[in-house]
């Protein structure tokens, strides 16, 4: 895979880390392919990619206008071997969350309803990065002891402006919860300070707003209202449709009228027997 990757142009080069990016807006997914997790992605995505204003805006690399352009400008990414056609499974695992099963296909071709399985990394300089500052952090606190005394002081600061912090949230969680309680009890349903202090938004969000009522949740109440005006519909619509089959068909839904001509029967004499 290295050796075909490499032979590819610089401008083939800057496509496939343009893709990788996150600047690219692909949906990843994580698939398993031979016991290994790989990222896949759906062609549709790769080709609205190249299609979206942040490829116009890159230099370097060739133009694509229309969505035909697209595929073959993948299609040539392909034959370079930075992902290759797969095909997807169900789960590797007992649950359905896990990554699904991926298989190679022999015959290698771009269509934007197949999936892809990555194989080139991207850039990697974010991840050397990181690699170097954690080793000039683990080497920082080894050498603690060396720093001058302003340094740890400093130090000394922060950690206990960090852990007050901490005990300051701790604080008004407890303070709220009982506020809530009093008020569950003074005046239902009960009032919430910061109401969404442990919801999954901003750290400024946190504390917008102030306080809110702790109003029951319709949701339930609407779902049955949806049902029931599901189930009235499919029973108006089986109700017009028995009606039409009755109408059509007005001979075989009544029942058939009896012979009302009489009828004599002839009894042989006891004699003759």
């Amino acid at each position: 895979m290295a050796e075909q990757q490499s032979k590819a142009p610089a401008e083939i080069k800057k496509v496939a880390q343009f893709l990788r990016s996150g600047s690219a807006g692909i949906k990843n997914r994580v698939g398993a392919l031979n016991g290994k997790r790989m990222d896949y992605f759906k062609g549709k995505s790769a080709v609205k990619s190249l299609l979206s204003p942040a490829y116009q805006k890159k230099k370097g690399v060739p133009k694509v206008e229309t969505e035909a352009d697209a595929i073959q400008l993948l299609r040539i990414l392909n034959a370079f071997a930075f992902y290759i056609r797969v095909q997807r499974g169900g789960p590797s695992g007992s649950s359905s969350s896990s990554p699904k099963v991926l298989q190679v296909i022999q015959e290698q071709a771009f269509m934007p309803e197949e999936f892809y399985a990555w194989f080139y990394e991207g850039s990697q300089w974010t991840t050397y990065a990181g690699g170097v500052l954690m080793v000039v952090l683990m080497l920082a606190g080894v050498l603690f002891p060396l720093w001058p005394d302003f340094m740890r002081l400093g130090v000394w600061y922060l950690s206990i402006a960090a852990l007050g912090f901490i005990g300051l949230f701790f604080v008004i969680a407890i303070i709220r919860l009982i506020f809530y309680i009093i008020t569950v009890v003074v005046a239902s349903p009960g009032i919430w300070i910061f109401p969404k202090l442990f919801a999954d938004v901003g750290f400024v969000e946190s504390f917008i707003p102030l306080y809110e009522w702790d109003f029951p949740k319709k949701k339930g109440k609407k779902k049955r209202a949806e049902k029931g005006e599901r189930k009235s519909k499919r029973k108006d619509a089986n109700g017009s449709g028995t009606g039409d089959v009755a109408d059509s068909s007005p001979a075989t839904s009544r029942p058939e009228s009896r012979n009302t001509n009489p009828r004599i029967e002839e009894v042989p004499d006891e004699g003759d027997t």
